[in-house]
C-alpha cells in the first residue's frame, strides 16, 4: 500500500460497543440496533440549537459505524485495523467484490510486505556474547598448582541487508586463557535467489584457526521438504582441512520434523533426529554415528502458559564419551528479557551451571564449569544458588523496576491521550444531556409495572484490595447511560469494553476497569460487578441486596 498503517495509528474506538452489539452480530442485530439509537438521537428530537447540534454529531458518528459493520468488505478491514485501517491510501487496489475471508488474506499479506521492506531499509544487529568460566577450583582443592581462572568469548556482530536480495553477516571471536588470546572474524554475503533458495560465501581469517573459504546454499525442495549443502576449506599449519556438511529435512505433521544430517571432513558423522514443538512442550530425539562422537540423545521442555512464560527442560545424552544429565528453566523477566539456568552433571565431564540471557536480539551465555568430580555439593549449589539468587533479585530489583516502568508508561499515556480524553468526557456528557428526556420515559415506563430500575451505577477502576487503600478510586456515573439501555425490564450488554458505550468514556486510561450497578427490580435491590469486556444480563436474582442492609 501507499500508505503504511503504523501499529500506534491503530485507534480504539468500537463500533461494536457504540452499537452495543456483539462482534459476531448479525445484519438483523445491527439494524434493529441502529433503529433504536437513531431514534433517541435524531436531530429533530431537539428544539434547542446546544442540543440539536451535540445530537447531529451523536446520530452522524452511529451512522458512520453502521455503514461500516453493515458492508461485509468494510467490517473485515474494521476488524483487523480499526476506524484507521479504511483510510489506509491503496485500499483501491483491492477488489470489492472479494469476500471478508479473502480480504483479511490480503490486508495480512500487505502487512508482512511493508514490515519486510522496514526490515531490508535498516541494518538488523545480533549479538552473542559467549564467557566461559573454569571455576573447578571452588571444589576440587590441590595443594600443588592454582589454576586460574580462563574465559574465552563469541562475537555475531550483526546482520546488514544491503539490497532486497543481498545480506552481510559479520561474526567474529575471541579467546583467552590465562592472559594468553586469540581471534578470527568472518564474513558471509548470502543472496536470495529465489523463493525457493539462497546463497552464502563465507571468508574467514585469524590467529586461531586460519583463513577459512566456505560455501553453503539453501534449497525448497517442496512444500514440506527443504535441504542445504555447506563445504569449505580451512588454511592452517597443518595444511588444508576440507569439509562437507549436507543436511535433508521434512515435516513429518504440523508440529514434528525430521532431520537426517551427514559430515564429512575432520570429524565425520551421521545423524538423524526428530523435534516435535507444539504449544506446551518441545521434544527431541537424535542419534549420531561418527568419529569421535557417537550418542543417542532425548531432551523434552515443557511451557507453561503463564504470564512469565516459564519453561523446565531435562536432557539425557549417552555415548562412547559417557553420559550427561541436564535439567534447567528459563522466564521471562521483562517484555524483552528471558533469564535461564542450565546444570549439567556427567561423567567424566563432572559438574556445570550455564547461565544464558537473551535480551531482545542479544544473547549472553555463561558457562560455568565447578568441577571434573560428581560431587553432591557441587550439585546443590549449581541448583539451588541460582534458584535463590533469582527469587531474591526478582523481589528486590525486577518487580519493582517492572512496577516503577509500568506507572512511568500509564503516566506517558495518560498524558498522550489526555487531549482525546477531555473530548470523548465531552461527547459523553453531550449525550447524556441527550439521554434525559428518553430516560424519563423508560422509568416511568418500568416503574408502572415494577421492571427495571438503574438505582446507581459506576464505571472504572474500583479498589477493593486493603493493601492498596491508598490508592484513588477513578469512576464515573453511568447511571442515565445504563437506564437509557433497558428495554422490556431488561438491560443486555454485550463483551465489548463499556468505553464506547453511549454516555461512557475512559476514567483511568490503561487501567482494569469495571461495572458497579445497583438496580431495582420487581421491587427488590440487586448489586452485580462486572469487567471492563464481560457481557451483561440484569436482573441477576443472585445479586440480591437485603433492604435491611
Amino acid at each position: 500500500m501507499a500508505a503504511a498503517l503504523e501499529e500506534d495509528e491503530i485507534d480504539n474506538d468500537d463500533y461494536y460497543s457504540l452499537l452495543n452489539v456483539r462482534r459476531e452480530a448479525t445484519q438483523e442485530e445491527l439494524k434493529a440496533s441502529y433503529r433504536r439509537l437513531c431514534m433517541l438521537y435524531h436531530p429533530d428530537k431537539h428544539r434547542d440549537p446546544e442540543l440539536k447540534r451535540q445530537a447531529e454529531q451523536l446520530f452522524n458518528l452511529v451512522h458512520q459505524a453502521y455503514e461500516v459493520l453493515s458492508d461485509p468488505q468494510s467490517r473485515a478491514i474494521y476488524d483487523i485495523y480499526g476506524k484507521r485501517g479504511l483510510d489506509v491510501e491503496g485500499w483501491e487496489v483491492v477488489e470489492r467484490k472479494r469476500t471478508p475471508a479473502e480480504i483479511r488474506e490480503e490486508f495480512e499479506r500487505l502487512q508482512r510486505e511493508r514490515e519486510e521492506r522496514r526490515l531490508q531499509q535498516r541494518t538488523n544487529p545480533k549479538g552473542t556474547i559467549s564467557v566461559g568460566v573454569d571455576a573447578t577450583d571452588l571444589f576440587d582443592h590441590y595443594e600443588e598448582d592454582y589454576e586460574e581462572i580462563t574465559s574465552g568469548g563469541f562475537l555475531h556482530f550483526g546482520e546488514a541487508p544491503l539490497t532486497t536480495t543481498d545480506t552481510a553477516i559479520l561474526s567474529g571471536s575471541l579467546s583467552t586463557h590465562n592472559g594468553n588470546g586469540g581471534g578470527n572474524i568472518n564474513l558471509a554475503l548470502r543472496r536470495v535467489t529465489s523463493a525457493k533458495g539462497w546463497g552464502e560465501v563465507e571468508l574467514g581469517a585469524g590467529d586461531t584457526h586460519g583463513p577459512l573459504f566456505g560455501l553453503k546454499i539453501f534449497r525448497n525442495l517442496t512444500a514440506r521438504c527443504f535441504m542445504t549443502a555447506q563445504c569449505g576449506m580451512q588454511f592452517s599449519s597443518r595444511g588444508v582441512r576440507p569439509g562437507l556438511t549436507t543436511m535433508l529435512a521434512r515435516h513429518l505433521d504440523k508440529n514434528t520434523m525430521g532431520y537426517l544430517q551427514w559430515r564429512w571432513g575432520t570429524q565425520s558423522s551421521m545423524s538423524t533426529s526428530v523435534v516435535r514443538d507444539t504449544k506446551s512442550s518441545h521434544f527431541t530425539f537424535a542419534m549420531q554415528l561418527g568419529i569421535p562422537h557417537t550418542f543417542i540423545m532425548m531432551s523434552y521442555q515443557y511451557k507453561f502458559q503463564d504470564e512469565d512464560q516459564t519453561k523446565i527442560k531435562g536432557s539425557v545424552k549417552t555415548g562412547f564419551f559417557g553420559t550427561v544429565v541436564e535439567y534447567g528453566a528459563e522466564t521471562k523477566i521483562s517484555q524483552h528479557s528471558v533469564l535461564g539456568a542450565t546444570v549439567s552433571v556427567g561423567v567424566p565431564q563432572g559438574v556445570s551451571l550455564k547461565i544464558k540471557l537473551n535480551r531482545a536480539s542479544q544473547t549472553y551465555f555463561f558457562p560455568i564449569h565447578l568441577t571434573d568430580q560428581l560431587l553432591p555439593s557441587a550439585v546443590f549449589y549449581a541448583t539451588v544458588g541460582p534458584l535463590v539468587f533469582y527469587l531474591a533479585i526478582q523481589r528486590l530489583v525486577i518487580k519493582p523496576y517492572m512496577r516503577a516502568q509500568k506507572e512511568q508508561e500509564l503516566e506517558k499515556q495518560r498524558e498522550s491521550a489526555s487531549s482525546d480524553i477531555a473530548q470523548k468526557k465531552q461527547e459523553a456528557e453531550s449525550a447524556v444531556l441527550l439521554m434525559q428526556e428518553s430516560v424519563r420515559r423508560i422509568i416511568e415506563a418500568e416503574e408502572s409495572r415494577m421492571g427495571l430500575i438503574i438505582l446507581n451505577a459506576w464505571y472504572g477502576k474500583f479498589v477493593t484490595d486493603n493493601s492498596r487503600k491508598h490508592e484513588r478510586a477513578r469512576v464515573i456515573d453511568v447511571t442515565v447511560p445504563l437506564q437509557c439501555l433497558v428495554k422490556d425490564s431488561k438491560l443486555i450488554l454485550t463483551e465489548a469494553s463499556k468505553a464506547g458505550l453511549p454516555g461512557f468514556y475512559d476514567p483511568c486510561v490503561g487501567e482494569e476497569k469495571s461495572l458497579k450497578v445497583l438496580y431495582q427490580f420487581r421491587g427488590v435491590m440487586h448489586q452485580v460487578l462486572s469487567g471492563d469486556t464481560e457481557a451483561l444480563r440484569i436482573p441477576k436474582q443472585s445479586h440480591r441486596i437485603d433492604n435491611d442492609t
